[in-house]
């Protein structure tokens, strides 16, 4: 299934079409601030398996996932006052923070690692998806071997699983930068990723 949906005014019946595919363990692809999301709801099990088959991604590899707010990233991560001053200036933005996990995470997304990648797009549809939802959607880029994709026509073309993504919300084209992913788990901010958000302020 595939829906058009404006980029700053989400259509509310889109929105609540794909938040219902969420709840019962669907997967879509979403529009960020910085590229195309391939995701699925955090608590949804086999939606997160079939995530990874969907990117070809080995049960090891980690995902970020989006929240809609700093509120809720505390629910998910230790945040102290350091890490905290440095999200609020930055967030929403195209930034994924890794930082140490709470309980809260479900374990499928742990692994062997004691952090986690989180997300606040500065966009209005995942923040409309995540508002309507309730929970954070879990969040891979629509790339393949190594291409991000900007449109869903390139999504539709490169990927041979894409019949597994339940709903695509197709806003047009979006940037091929991925988020920029600073590290805040130790002492020392670290840059694992420089992409769309600038790295100056470091």
């Amino acid at each position: 299934m595939r829906a058009e949906i404006h980029p700053t005014h989400p259509q509310k019946r889109t929105i609540g079409q794909a938040v219902e595919l969420l709840r019962r363990g669907g997967t879509i692809c979403y529009p960020t601030d910085t590229v195309y999301g391939i995701g699925c709801d955090i608590f949804q099990k086999k939606a997160i398996d079939k995530v990874y088959q969907i990117k070809r991604m080995k049960k090891d590899h980690p995902v970020a996932f989006v929240c809609p707010d700093l509120g809720d990233i505390a629910r998910f991560a230790v945040v102290d006052d350091s890490s905290y001053r440095i999200m609020r200036r930055l967030l929403p933005g195209p930034y994924t923070f890794i930082l140490p996990a709470s309980r809260e995470v479900p374990r499928i997304l742990m692994m062997k690692r004691k952090t986690v990648g989180i997300r606040v797009p500065h966009h209005e549809v995942p923040l409309a998806l995540l508002r309507e939802l309730g929970n954070p959607i879990v969040s891979t880029s629509a790339s393949y071997e190594g291409e991000q994709l900007c449109d869903l026509d390139d999504v539709e073309t490169k990927f041979k699983a894409f019949r597994q993504i339940d709903m695509m919300l197709d806003c047009g084209y979006v940037d091929d930068t991925p988020s920029t992913v600073l590290d805040l788990s130790g002492d020392e901010v670290k840059v694992v990723r420089e992409g769309a958000g600038p790295i100056d302020w470091l």
